[in-house]
């Protein structure tokens, strides 16, 4: 069996789906407004860009925590029905590739605070996504960092602290600095 090479796959996709694209709207649907956009335009990427105004400490996530999270992710973040979101691996272990055993946590795997942000934004709490304020999530993200030992009880998270977090896991990771193109990293 011959391999397509990835030019070839890309070209085959690209050929495929041009070919069967329609040639006339389909008439259902609308274009999406630009306030609509915006509402959605929600990413924060790790250097802070597109963090909005707002601002939380675990004292106030704490509370929101228990409302929101626990049913799910356990009292004080142990895990539940969900995902464990505190806990470090001993020694600091960061052999996943080898070790099974390891539990992926906030603590022990995120490389940036400012995706813990990003993901509770957009997909907390599961059964109602996108309802959480942005100081709401400030506050739950300052409580889980908090919990995981990563930053003070008392520190408050905001646009400007939040991107300032070293999370333990952080030099684990390399930058993607990738320009596009034909070069595969």
């Amino acid at each position: 069996m011959r391999l397509l090479r990835p030019a070839a796959v890309v070209w085959l996709f690209t050929t495929v789906l041009a070919a069967q694209a329609p040639t006339t709207p389909l008439g259902i649907g609308r274009r999406a407004t630009p306030d609509e956009i915006r509402a959605i335009d929600i990413d924060a990427a790790p250097d802070g860009h597109g963090l909005p105004e707002g601002k939380g400490t675990a004292a106030s996530g704490s509370t929101i925590y228990a409302a929101k999270c626990a049913g799910c992710h356990g009292a004080k973040g142990e895990g539940g029905s969900a995902e464990r979101l505190v806990g470090l691996n001993a020694g600091g272990s960061f052999a996943y590739a080898i070790d099974g055993k390891l539990i992926r946590t906030v603590g022990s795997y995120w490389p940036y605070a400012t995706t813990l942000y990003d993901y509770t934004y957009r997909a907390m709490p599961f059964t109602q996504p996108g309802t959480l304020t942005p100081d709401e999530t400030y506050s739950l993200v300052a409580y889980v960092l908090s919990l995981n030992g990563v930053i003070p009880e008392g520190a408050v998270m905001d646009k400007a602290t939040l991107p300032k977090v070293t999370m333990p896991a952080h030099d684990h990771f390399v930058p993607d600095n990738r320009k596009g193109g034909p070069a595969v990293k």
